[in-house]
Protein backbone atom coordinates (compact mmCIF):
# COMPACT_ATOMS: atom_id res chain seq x y z
CA UNK A 1 0.00 0.00 0.00
CA UNK A 2 0.94 3.42 -1.02
CA UNK A 3 -0.37 7.05 -0.45
CA UNK A 4 -1.22 9.50 -3.47
CA UNK A 5 -2.24 13.03 -2.95
CA UNK A 6 -5.45 14.14 -3.47
CA UNK A 7 -4.65 17.01 -5.89
CA UNK A 8 -2.36 14.11 -7.89
CA UNK A 9 0.51 15.85 -8.78
CA UNK A 10 2.96 14.73 -6.03
CA UNK A 11 4.66 11.66 -6.16
CA UNK A 12 2.96 8.33 -4.51
CA UNK A 13 4.80 7.33 -1.08
CA UNK A 14 5.18 4.80 1.81
CA UNK A 15 4.08 4.88 4.68
CA UNK A 16 7.05 6.25 7.12
CA UNK A 17 7.25 9.11 4.81
CA UNK A 18 4.14 10.33 4.25
CA UNK A 19 3.62 10.61 7.94
CA UNK A 20 6.90 12.73 8.15
CA UNK A 21 5.22 14.20 4.89
CA UNK A 22 2.41 15.51 6.70
CA UNK A 23 1.24 17.43 3.50
CA UNK A 24 1.69 16.84 0.23
CA UNK A 25 4.00 18.99 -1.43
CA UNK A 26 1.41 19.90 -4.32
CA UNK A 27 -0.59 21.05 -1.19
CA UNK A 28 -3.06 17.85 -1.00
CA UNK A 29 -3.10 15.58 1.54
CA UNK A 30 -2.49 11.98 1.72
CA UNK A 31 -4.90 9.23 1.47
CA UNK A 32 -4.34 5.27 0.96
CA UNK A 33 -4.00 4.23 -2.65
CA UNK A 34 -6.85 1.57 -1.63
CA UNK A 35 -8.96 1.31 1.17
CA UNK A 36 -7.98 -1.84 3.22
CA UNK A 37 -10.85 -4.47 4.40
CA UNK A 38 -12.09 -5.97 7.08
CA UNK A 39 -14.54 -9.37 6.95
CA UNK A 40 -17.64 -9.77 8.92
CA UNK A 41 -15.97 -12.61 10.74
CA UNK A 42 -12.76 -10.62 11.62
CA UNK A 43 -15.12 -7.68 12.93
CA UNK A 44 -17.11 -10.06 15.02
CA UNK A 45 -13.43 -11.50 16.25
CA UNK A 46 -12.68 -7.87 17.58
CA UNK A 47 -15.53 -8.97 20.33
CA UNK A 48 -14.23 -9.10 24.03
CA UNK A 49 -10.34 -7.71 22.64
CA UNK A 50 -8.69 -4.81 24.35
CA UNK A 51 -8.39 -1.40 22.48
CA UNK A 52 -4.60 -2.48 22.02
CA UNK A 53 -5.53 -5.67 20.24
CA UNK A 54 -8.41 -4.17 18.24
CA UNK A 55 -5.90 -0.99 17.29
CA UNK A 56 -3.07 -3.53 16.18
CA UNK A 57 -5.16 -5.75 14.00
CA UNK A 58 -7.93 -2.08 12.39
CA UNK A 59 -4.10 -0.07 11.53
CA UNK A 60 -1.50 -2.58 11.11
CA UNK A 61 -2.32 -2.59 7.14
CA UNK A 62 -1.71 0.80 6.83
CA UNK A 63 2.13 0.88 7.96
CA UNK A 64 2.74 -1.14 4.56
CA UNK A 65 4.65 -3.79 6.72
CA UNK A 66 7.38 -0.97 7.38
CA UNK A 67 7.44 -1.41 11.12
CA UNK A 68 8.41 -4.61 12.28
CA UNK A 69 4.92 -6.50 14.15
CA UNK A 70 6.55 -6.51 17.50
CA UNK A 71 7.66 -2.75 17.25
CA UNK A 72 4.31 -1.73 16.25
CA UNK A 73 2.76 -3.38 19.12
CA UNK A 74 4.63 -2.02 21.17
CA UNK A 75 4.06 1.41 20.36
CA UNK A 76 0.40 0.87 21.03
CA UNK A 77 0.59 -0.62 24.11
CA UNK A 78 2.89 2.34 25.12
CA UNK A 79 0.71 4.89 23.54
CA UNK A 80 -2.54 3.93 25.61
CA UNK A 81 -0.72 3.04 28.59
CA UNK A 82 -1.13 6.98 29.59
CA UNK A 83 -5.06 6.86 29.41
CA UNK A 84 -6.56 6.87 32.63
CA UNK A 85 -9.74 4.10 31.81
CA UNK A 86 -8.80 0.46 31.06
CA UNK A 87 -11.25 0.83 28.33
CA UNK A 88 -9.18 3.73 26.67
CA UNK A 89 -12.86 5.23 24.99
CA UNK A 90 -15.34 4.13 27.18
CA UNK A 91 -19.23 4.25 26.44
CA UNK A 92 -22.02 5.68 28.87
CA UNK A 93 -25.24 4.98 28.07
CA UNK A 94 -27.68 7.97 28.39
CA UNK A 95 -31.05 7.26 26.99
CA UNK A 96 -32.86 3.89 25.86
CA UNK A 97 -30.96 4.02 22.24
CA UNK A 98 -28.61 6.78 23.22
CA UNK A 99 -24.75 6.42 23.92
CA UNK A 100 -21.85 8.99 24.58
CA UNK A 101 -18.49 7.88 23.60
CA UNK A 102 -15.84 9.14 26.31
CA UNK A 103 -12.87 10.50 24.22
CA UNK A 104 -11.06 12.50 26.81
CA UNK A 105 -9.16 10.36 29.40
CA UNK A 106 -6.03 11.02 27.65
CA UNK A 107 -3.50 12.97 29.15
CA UNK A 108 -4.80 16.19 28.29
CA UNK A 109 -8.69 15.66 28.49
CA UNK A 110 -9.44 15.68 24.84
CA UNK A 111 -9.93 13.48 21.66
CA UNK A 112 -6.92 14.53 20.21
CA UNK A 113 -4.78 12.45 22.77
CA UNK A 114 -6.07 9.13 21.33
CA UNK A 115 -3.87 9.98 18.07
CA UNK A 116 -1.74 12.17 19.00
CA UNK A 117 0.20 9.76 21.39
CA UNK A 118 0.55 7.11 19.09
CA UNK A 119 1.94 9.47 16.33
CA UNK A 120 4.72 10.87 18.23
CA UNK A 121 5.54 7.47 18.49
CA UNK A 122 5.82 6.65 15.10
CA UNK A 123 7.10 9.64 14.27
CA UNK A 124 10.31 8.89 16.88
CA UNK A 125 10.42 5.33 14.93
CA UNK A 126 10.59 7.38 11.35
CA UNK A 127 13.35 9.56 12.34
CA UNK A 128 15.77 7.40 14.48
CA UNK A 129 15.24 4.79 11.51
CA UNK A 130 16.77 7.80 9.58
CA UNK A 131 18.85 9.14 12.09
CA UNK A 132 17.11 12.62 11.05
CA UNK A 133 15.60 15.20 13.03
CA UNK A 134 12.34 17.07 12.51
CA UNK A 135 10.66 20.44 12.74
CA UNK A 136 6.70 19.98 13.45
CA UNK A 137 4.79 22.79 13.13
CA UNK A 138 0.68 22.65 13.93
CA UNK A 139 -2.39 25.36 14.16
CA UNK A 140 -4.86 24.90 17.24
CA UNK A 141 -8.39 25.96 17.77
CA UNK A 142 -7.61 24.91 21.42
CA UNK A 143 -7.28 20.88 22.05
CA UNK A 144 -4.56 19.37 19.10
CA UNK A 145 -2.02 22.10 20.60
CA UNK A 146 -2.07 20.71 24.24
CA UNK A 147 -2.31 17.52 22.92
CA UNK A 148 0.51 17.53 20.11
CA UNK A 149 2.90 19.35 23.12
CA UNK A 150 2.18 16.37 25.72
CA UNK A 151 2.98 13.90 23.57
CA UNK A 152 6.09 15.44 22.24
CA UNK A 153 7.98 17.36 25.10
CA UNK A 154 11.21 15.90 25.72
CA UNK A 155 11.38 14.18 22.72
CA UNK A 156 15.37 14.52 21.14
CA UNK A 157 14.89 14.15 17.78
CA UNK A 158 11.83 16.52 17.36
CA UNK A 159 11.00 20.80 17.95
CA UNK A 160 7.21 21.60 17.90
CA UNK A 161 6.09 24.73 17.05
CA UNK A 162 2.25 25.06 17.68
CA UNK A 163 0.21 28.19 17.05
CA UNK A 164 -2.81 29.18 18.40
CA UNK A 165 -5.15 32.14 18.37
CA UNK A 166 -3.81 34.94 20.75
CA UNK A 167 -7.24 35.03 23.43
CA UNK A 168 -9.55 32.69 21.50
CA UNK A 169 -8.96 29.40 23.22
CA UNK A 170 -10.24 28.38 26.85
CA UNK A 171 -7.66 29.40 29.95
CA UNK A 172 -7.68 25.26 30.50
CA UNK A 173 -6.42 25.19 26.56
CA UNK A 174 -3.69 27.51 26.67
CA UNK A 175 -1.87 26.66 29.70
CA UNK A 176 -1.97 22.98 28.61
CA UNK A 177 0.24 24.58 25.41
CA UNK A 178 2.09 27.42 27.49
CA UNK A 179 3.52 25.59 30.83
CA UNK A 180 5.67 23.12 29.34
CA UNK A 181 9.12 23.54 30.50
CA UNK A 182 10.48 20.99 28.19
CA UNK A 183 13.27 22.97 25.57
CA UNK A 184 11.88 21.97 22.57
CA UNK A 185 8.38 23.01 23.12
CA UNK A 186 7.15 26.54 21.36
CA UNK A 187 3.94 28.04 21.60
CA UNK A 188 3.08 30.64 19.85
CA UNK A 189 -0.02 32.74 20.13
CA UNK A 190 -1.15 34.28 16.62
CA UNK A 191 -3.23 38.03 16.76
CA UNK A 192 -5.85 36.23 14.26
CA UNK A 193 -8.37 33.47 14.58
CA UNK A 194 -7.61 30.02 13.94
CA UNK A 195 -7.85 30.11 9.93
CA UNK A 196 -4.86 32.31 10.25
CA UNK A 197 -3.05 29.89 12.09
CA UNK A 198 -3.86 26.80 9.95
CA UNK A 199 -3.52 29.11 6.72
CA UNK A 200 0.66 29.94 8.03
CA UNK A 201 1.04 26.28 8.48
CA UNK A 202 0.08 25.27 5.13
CA UNK A 203 2.21 28.05 3.76
CA UNK A 204 5.00 27.08 5.44
CA UNK A 205 4.72 23.80 3.53
CA UNK A 206 4.03 24.84 0.56
CA UNK A 207 7.51 27.25 0.79
CA UNK A 208 9.71 24.49 -0.69
CA UNK A 209 12.78 25.96 0.47
CA UNK A 210 11.68 26.72 4.36
CA UNK A 211 10.48 23.29 4.56
CA UNK A 212 13.63 21.43 3.37
CA UNK A 213 15.71 23.94 5.65
CA UNK A 214 14.00 22.88 8.92
CA UNK A 215 12.59 18.96 7.67
CA UNK A 216 8.95 20.13 8.35
CA UNK A 217 6.78 17.74 9.78
CA UNK A 218 3.19 18.17 10.68
CA UNK A 219 0.80 17.18 13.21
CA UNK A 220 -2.74 18.61 12.27
CA UNK A 221 -5.36 15.98 10.82
CA UNK A 222 -3.66 16.93 7.68
CA UNK A 223 -1.33 14.05 8.67
CA UNK A 224 -3.07 10.98 7.60
CA UNK A 225 -1.35 9.34 10.92
CA UNK A 226 -3.72 11.29 13.08
CA UNK A 227 -7.10 9.95 10.77
CA UNK A 228 -5.31 6.40 10.61
CA UNK A 229 -5.31 6.31 14.38
CA UNK A 230 -8.72 7.56 15.16
CA UNK A 231 -10.57 5.06 12.83
CA UNK A 232 -9.86 2.28 15.66
CA UNK A 233 -12.64 3.75 18.27
CA UNK A 234 -15.13 3.36 15.49
CA UNK A 235 -14.61 0.19 15.70
CA UNK A 236 -14.33 -1.00 19.15
CA UNK A 237 -17.75 0.94 20.09
CA UNK A 238 -19.58 -0.59 17.32
CA UNK A 239 -18.65 -4.36 18.21
CA UNK A 240 -19.33 -3.16 22.20
CA UNK A 241 -22.93 -1.88 20.78
CA UNK A 242 -23.29 -5.52 18.51
CA UNK A 243 -22.06 -4.92 15.30
CA UNK A 244 -21.09 -5.95 12.69
CA UNK A 245 -24.26 -7.51 13.31
CA UNK A 246 -25.91 -4.20 13.86
CA UNK A 247 -25.77 -0.87 12.36
CA UNK A 248 -24.35 1.98 14.88
CA UNK A 249 -24.69 5.56 13.85
CA UNK A 250 -22.22 8.48 15.43
CA UNK A 251 -22.89 11.58 15.60
CA UNK A 252 -19.39 13.57 15.73
CA UNK A 253 -19.13 17.01 16.56
CA UNK A 254 -16.50 18.40 14.19
CA UNK A 255 -15.06 21.79 12.31
CA UNK A 256 -12.18 20.44 10.67
CA UNK A 257 -13.42 17.43 9.61
CA UNK A 258 -10.70 14.84 10.50
CA UNK A 259 -12.70 12.61 13.28
CA UNK A 260 -16.01 11.90 11.02
CA UNK A 261 -13.85 11.39 8.44
CA UNK A 262 -12.28 8.83 10.55
CA UNK A 263 -15.60 7.53 10.86
CA UNK A 264 -16.50 7.40 7.23
CA UNK A 265 -12.60 4.88 6.70
CA UNK A 266 -13.99 2.73 9.33
CA UNK A 267 -16.77 2.66 7.21
CA UNK A 268 -14.97 2.02 3.84
CA UNK A 269 -12.94 -1.02 5.97
CA UNK A 270 -16.10 -3.11 6.25
CA UNK A 271 -17.89 -1.60 9.54
CA UNK A 272 -21.73 -1.17 8.96
CA UNK A 273 -22.31 2.26 10.25
CA UNK A 274 -25.72 3.44 9.50
CA UNK A 275 -25.52 7.04 9.77
CA UNK A 276 -22.36 9.33 9.84
CA UNK A 277 -24.04 12.89 11.60
CA UNK A 278 -21.61 15.80 11.21
CA UNK A 279 -22.42 18.46 14.27
CA UNK A 280 -21.75 21.93 13.99
CA UNK A 281 -22.12 25.23 16.44
CA UNK A 282 -22.79 28.35 14.50
CA UNK A 283 -19.87 28.22 12.28
CA UNK A 284 -21.80 25.70 10.64
CA UNK A 285 -19.65 25.58 6.83
CA UNK A 286 -20.18 21.76 7.05
CA UNK A 287 -23.95 22.00 7.67
CA UNK A 288 -24.21 24.43 4.66
CA UNK A 289 -22.55 22.62 2.68
CA UNK A 290 -24.48 19.60 2.90
CA UNK A 291 -27.47 21.27 2.48
CA UNK A 292 -26.48 23.40 -0.41
CA UNK A 293 -24.13 21.71 -2.40
CA UNK A 294 -22.38 25.29 -1.95
CA UNK A 295 -18.97 25.28 0.47
CA UNK A 296 -18.60 28.69 1.11
CA UNK A 297 -16.76 30.64 3.41
CA UNK A 298 -17.89 33.57 6.51
CA UNK A 299 -16.71 35.17 9.10
CA UNK A 300 -15.71 32.65 12.13
CA UNK A 301 -18.01 33.33 15.29
CA UNK A 302 -16.70 33.30 18.65
CA UNK A 303 -18.72 30.84 20.61
CA UNK A 304 -18.36 28.75 23.88
CA UNK A 305 -17.16 25.74 21.48
CA UNK A 306 -13.90 27.13 20.23
CA UNK A 307 -12.14 24.25 19.00
CA UNK A 308 -15.21 24.25 16.32
CA UNK A 309 -14.93 28.09 15.46
CA UNK A 310 -12.93 27.69 12.12
CA UNK A 311 -14.52 28.12 8.40
CA UNK A 312 -11.58 25.77 6.63
CA UNK A 313 -12.49 22.32 7.34
CA UNK A 314 -9.43 20.82 6.07
CA UNK A 315 -10.25 17.18 6.25
CA UNK A 316 -13.15 17.75 3.64
CA UNK A 317 -10.72 17.52 0.34
CA UNK A 318 -10.55 14.03 1.45
CA UNK A 319 -14.15 13.79 1.48
CA UNK A 320 -14.21 15.87 -2.06
CA UNK A 321 -11.62 13.41 -3.58
CA UNK A 322 -13.64 10.29 -3.02
CA UNK A 323 -16.72 11.84 -3.84
CA UNK A 324 -15.34 13.44 -6.99
CA UNK A 325 -14.06 9.43 -7.81
CA UNK A 326 -10.90 10.00 -6.91
CA UNK A 327 -10.68 12.76 -9.74
CA UNK A 328 -7.73 14.52 -8.92
CA UNK A 329 -7.87 17.72 -11.08
CA UNK A 330 -11.85 18.06 -9.66
CA UNK A 331 -9.79 18.51 -6.21
CA UNK A 332 -7.62 20.50 -7.40
CA UNK A 333 -10.48 22.91 -8.98
CA UNK A 334 -12.18 23.10 -5.82
CA UNK A 335 -9.28 24.34 -3.89
CA UNK A 336 -8.39 26.95 -6.55
CA UNK A 337 -11.51 28.14 -5.89
CA UNK A 338 -12.02 28.40 -2.07
CA UNK A 339 -8.32 30.44 -2.41
CA UNK A 340 -9.48 32.98 -5.00
CA UNK A 341 -13.53 33.43 -4.03
CA UNK A 342 -13.68 31.81 -0.76
CA UNK A 343 -15.91 28.91 -1.97
CA UNK A 344 -16.77 26.19 -4.82
CA UNK A 345 -19.55 24.35 -5.94
CA UNK A 346 -19.97 20.64 -5.74
CA UNK A 347 -21.86 18.53 -8.47
CA UNK A 348 -24.83 17.13 -7.70
CA UNK A 349 -23.78 13.49 -8.28
CA UNK A 350 -20.73 14.25 -5.98
CA UNK A 351 -23.13 15.88 -3.66
CA UNK A 352 -25.46 12.73 -3.99
CA UNK A 353 -22.23 10.27 -2.86
CA UNK A 354 -21.81 12.77 0.08
CA UNK A 355 -25.18 12.39 1.72
CA UNK A 356 -25.45 8.69 1.05
CA UNK A 357 -23.86 8.24 4.05
CA UNK A 358 -23.30 11.75 6.01
CA UNK A 359 -26.22 14.03 7.44
CA UNK A 360 -25.74 17.17 9.90
CA UNK A 361 -26.80 19.35 11.77
CA UNK A 362 -26.51 22.90 13.87
CA UNK A 363 -26.64 23.92 17.16
CA UNK A 364 -27.08 27.96 18.35
CA UNK A 365 -25.35 28.86 21.63
CA UNK A 366 -28.54 28.76 23.16
CA UNK A 367 -29.49 25.62 22.19
CA UNK A 368 -25.97 24.15 23.82
CA UNK A 369 -26.45 25.86 26.67
CA UNK A 370 -30.17 24.48 26.92
CA UNK A 371 -28.83 21.15 26.15
CA UNK A 372 -25.61 20.95 29.18
CA UNK A 373 -28.26 21.67 31.41
CA UNK A 374 -31.43 19.44 30.23
CA UNK A 375 -28.82 16.28 29.99
CA UNK A 376 -27.30 17.17 33.20
CA UNK A 377 -31.44 17.58 34.62
CA UNK A 378 -32.59 14.43 33.00
CA UNK A 379 -29.37 11.82 32.94
CA UNK A 380 -27.02 13.03 35.61
CA UNK A 381 -24.21 13.68 33.04
CA UNK A 382 -22.36 16.83 32.39
CA UNK A 383 -20.82 17.66 29.27
CA UNK A 384 -18.54 20.25 27.54
CA UNK A 385 -19.81 22.54 24.96
CA UNK A 386 -18.74 20.92 21.97
CA UNK A 387 -19.94 17.34 23.41
CA UNK A 388 -23.56 19.15 24.04
CA UNK A 389 -23.52 20.13 20.20
CA UNK A 390 -23.39 16.18 19.05
CA UNK A 391 -26.03 15.45 21.36
CA UNK A 392 -28.05 18.17 20.39
CA UNK A 393 -27.37 17.16 16.73
CA UNK A 394 -27.84 13.57 17.43
CA UNK A 395 -31.66 13.62 19.02
CA UNK A 396 -32.54 15.22 15.71
CA UNK A 397 -31.44 12.02 13.97
CA UNK A 398 -31.91 9.21 15.99
CA UNK A 399 -34.01 6.31 14.92
CA UNK A 400 -35.04 3.40 16.91
CA UNK A 401 -33.52 1.17 14.40
CA UNK A 402 -29.99 1.72 15.28
CA UNK A 403 -28.09 2.78 18.71
CA UNK A 404 -26.79 6.50 17.96
CA UNK A 405 -23.38 7.29 19.80
CA UNK A 406 -22.41 10.65 20.33
CA UNK A 407 -18.43 11.53 20.37
CA UNK A 408 -17.55 13.36 23.37
CA UNK A 409 -14.82 15.43 22.37
CA UNK A 410 -13.32 16.61 25.29
CA UNK A 411 -14.05 16.75 29.26
CA UNK A 412 -16.37 19.51 30.68
CA UNK A 413 -13.44 20.79 33.34
CA UNK A 414 -11.62 22.54 29.54
CA UNK A 415 -14.16 24.54 29.84
CA UNK A 416 -15.37 25.79 33.27
CA UNK A 417 -16.73 28.86 32.19
CA UNK A 418 -19.00 28.23 29.39
CA UNK A 419 -20.73 24.52 31.49
CA UNK A 420 -20.92 26.61 34.96
CA UNK A 421 -23.15 29.63 33.02
CA UNK A 422 -25.41 26.93 31.42
CA UNK A 423 -25.91 24.46 34.28
CA UNK A 424 -24.36 26.29 37.63
CA UNK A 425 -21.86 23.61 37.86
CA UNK A 426 -17.84 25.01 37.84
CA UNK A 427 -16.51 21.02 36.66
CA UNK A 428 -13.10 20.91 38.34
CA UNK A 429 -9.73 19.52 36.54
CA UNK A 430 -8.74 15.80 37.49
CA UNK A 431 -6.43 15.83 40.38
CA UNK A 432 -3.49 15.37 38.78
CA UNK A 433 -3.86 18.47 36.43
CA UNK A 434 -4.99 20.55 39.66
CA UNK A 435 -1.45 22.33 39.74
CA UNK A 436 -2.03 23.38 35.65
CA UNK A 437 -3.49 26.87 36.22
CA UNK A 438 -1.00 28.26 38.61
CA UNK A 439 1.77 27.26 36.43
CA UNK A 440 4.14 29.70 34.62
CA UNK A 441 3.29 29.98 31.45
CA UNK A 442 5.74 30.46 28.84
CA UNK A 443 4.92 31.79 24.81
CA UNK A 444 5.83 34.47 22.11
CA UNK A 445 2.88 36.92 20.25
CA UNK A 446 3.28 36.79 16.63
CA UNK A 447 1.45 38.31 13.69
CA UNK A 448 0.28 37.01 10.96
CA UNK A 449 2.74 36.96 8.81
CA UNK A 450 4.24 34.21 7.06
CA UNK A 451 8.02 36.00 7.30
CA UNK A 452 7.94 36.39 10.78
CA UNK A 453 6.70 32.81 11.92
CA UNK A 454 9.36 31.34 9.51
CA UNK A 455 12.29 33.45 10.90
CA UNK A 456 11.01 32.52 14.40
CA UNK A 457 11.01 28.59 13.87
CA UNK A 458 14.32 28.95 11.90
CA UNK A 459 15.66 30.48 14.25
CA UNK A 460 14.76 28.18 17.15
CA UNK A 461 14.30 24.67 15.59
CA UNK A 462 17.57 22.15 15.57
CA UNK A 463 16.99 20.12 12.39
CA UNK A 464 17.24 23.80 10.63
CA UNK A 465 21.17 23.36 12.43
CA UNK A 466 21.42 19.80 11.33
CA UNK A 467 20.64 21.00 7.82
CA UNK A 468 22.70 23.54 7.58
CA UNK A 469 25.80 21.69 9.23
CA UNK A 470 25.21 18.54 6.44
CA UNK A 471 24.72 21.75 3.83
CA UNK A 472 28.40 23.14 4.73
CA UNK A 473 30.00 19.88 4.64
Amino acid sequence: MDYISTRGEAPALGFCDALLAGLARDGGLYVPREWPTLTKKEIRAFRGKSYQDVAFAVLSPFTNGEIPADVFRGMIDDAYATFRHPAVTPLVQTGPNSFVMELFHGTTLAFKDVAMQLLARLMDYALEKRGQKATIVGATSGDTGGAAIDAFAGRERTDIFILFPHGKVSPVQQRQMTTSTEANVHALAINGNFDDCQNLVKAMFNDAGFRDKVRLSGVNSINWARIMAQVVYYFTTAVALGGPDRKISFTVPTGNFGDIFAGYVAKRMGLPIDRLVIATNENDILARTLKTGRYEMRAVKATTAPSMDIQISSNFERLLFEANGRDASKVRAAMESLKQSSGFSISEKALKFIKKDFRAGRASEKQVAETIHKTLAETGYLLDPHTAIGVFVAKKNERSTSPMVTLATAHPAKFPAAVKSACGIDPALPTWLAGLMTREERFDVLDPELKAVESFIGEHARAGEQQTRKDKR
